[in-house]
């Protein structure tokens, strides 16, 4: 097992596939007729705002399934028992213009990163601390295809019942659990986290 990889590995109750065509209908079961969250199906921060509110809701999910459908991979679910519970969109920054476009999440510096930008858990298995395993998930995947740094951008606050509609960039604590370390922060509620693949397994080995 490559060391990158026997550092990393997530809890081993869940199991992780990258979405492909030939697990598309399981994805789509997950996302259920909302797209997840308001017709959304995670197609938010690939596109202009004026063009996602166009296309929102049947044609975001067909965006999507073109997208997979093109050899692309978008990200990664999470399995209990052979059941889809949990998403994460994971690929590299310049995948999701609209991060370019926002004055927070702006880059911080010209590293090639990749993203975590949308975490989606099922209703009935959220606050059941999926989230920080999912994200080590994500960084096994994206270290895989050459990643030496994962950036999130969690929603930083001391609510509880935080919305989850608004959060769905995961929150904080999560990211922290994950072993990201915080990097910027030009906004009080939001800031720019990474993990270190070299630096971790280094750590680790």
């Amino acid at each position: 097992m490559p060391a990158a990889k026997k550092a990393l590995t997530p809890e081993p109750h869940l199991k992780f596939k990258p979405l492909t065509p030939e697990i598309w209908t399981e994805f789509e079961k997950l996302f259920g007729p909302k797209g997840a969250c308001g017709g959304c199906w995670c197609m938010w921060w690939r596109l202009k705002r004026s063009d996602f509110e166009k296309q929102n809701g049947e044609e975001n999910k067909q965006a999507m399934k073109k997208l997979v459908h093109s050899g692309k991979i978008p990200g990664i679910l999470a399995y209990l028992n052979d059941r889809p519970i949990a998403w994460c969109s994971i690929a590299p920054r310049k995948d999701f213009i609209l991060l370019d476009r926002s004055r927070i999440l702006k880059p911080i510096d010209d590293k090639p990163v990749w993203s975590v930008v949308c975490l989606f858990v099922a209703k009935p298995f959220r606050r059941k601390g999926i989230t920080p395993s999912l994200l080590r998930a994500a960084i096994t995947y994206a270290s895989e295809k050459g990643a030496k740094i994962i950036e999130g951008y969690p929603i930083d606050t001391k609510k509880d019942n935080y919305p989850v509609v608004f959060a769905s960039t995961g929150l904080y604590a999560a990211f922290i659990k994950a072993g990201f370390k915080e990097c910027a922060r030009r906004s009080k509620t939001r800031p720019i986290m990474r993990f270190f693949i070299e630096e971790e397994v280094q750590k680790r080995s």
